[in-house]
């Protein structure tokens, strides 16, 4: 089945759609012919990436999601559910990062990132999956991070939730296969987006510019190809990336001491 079959008609929610890897996501899998949920806490950007989807009224929903509650997640599927019937494809992607050093990042920090970049995931992942176990389909797309598996300077708290999606993730894999529900982990190293702008300082302050670690990075859109052949193939984990950012999983796994001596060189800005 090519790319485009795989998609064409089916179902797929976006989280984080507003922009970057989403909206790019969004706009991908419209022209594919998907039927597309977006959303993400930015209305007025989401309208935008709508106009861009190249679908009907009757093949596109918007719907405002903020991942820092939780709570809502349940109400929010419903709204999906009773709209569509069900969801073939959730796109976990929405999130945010974090630029300081852990000794200045306030513990309200640790907490908002590990609100939004795992709570709100999972909350939402436990809310649609299940009407996935019900159908006996569905596959749950989580955008993690190469710093879900390495640790990285200034991230210490965005890397503590995307270690945290590894462990949720992993283990709901092996919980869900017999039902014929898939789950891929994509780990994308340095990607050009807004990421490193609206990452969050020490004090919740917007670290407001790109870091020489993003700018270096690849393409929107290239990462957006490699997520897709991830999915088509159904590949449980995979990295996207160039360079050291690619290549730190497998220093990190084969030779830690080599991974702990080069890292500590990283400031990213």
């Amino acid at each position: 089945m090519s790319g485009k079959d795989h998609f064409r008609g089916k179902v797929v929610w976006i989280t984080g759609a507003s922009s970057g890897i989403g909206e790019a996501l969004a706009r991908r899998l419209g022209r594919m012919g998907a039927r597309l949920i977006l959303s993400s806490n930015e209305a007025a950007e989401l309208e935008l990436v709508r106009e861009h989807c190249g679908r009907g009224d009757d093949g596109i929903m918007t719907l405002y999601l903020d991942l820092s509650q939780p709570e809502a997640m349940a109400a929010k599927a419903a709204t999906v559910l009773e709209r569509f019937g069900h969801v073939d494809f959730l796109f976990n992607n929405g999130g945010i990062s974090q630029r300081a050093l852990a000794k200045d990042t306030g513990l309200e920090i640790d907490r908002k990132l590990m609100e939004i970049d795992y709570f709100g995931q999972i909350a939402l992942t436990k809310a649609v999956l299940p009407s996935m176990l019900e159908r006996r389909s569905g596959h749950i797309v989580v955008t993690s991070s190469v710093a879900g598996v390495v640790g990285v300077p200034l991230r210490s708290a965005y890397c503590a939730a995307k270690h945290a999606l590894h462990g949720f993730f992993d283990t709901l894999r092996a919980e869900v296969w017999e039902h014929d529900i898939k789950v891929t982990l994509i780990c994308p190293a340095a990607v050009r987006t807004r990421i490193a702008s609206e990452s969050l300082t020490g004090d919740g302050q917007a670290f407001g510019k790109m870091d020489k670690v993003i700018s270096g990075g690849i393409d929107v859109d290239l990462c957006v190809d490699k997520m897709i052949a991830a999915v088509v193939r159904g590949k449980e984990e995979v990295v996207v990336g160039k360079g050291m950012g690619r290549r730190s999983v497998l220093v990190k796994r084969l030779f830690p001491g080599v991974y702990s001596r080069v890292v500590r060189r990283v400031r990213g800005v």
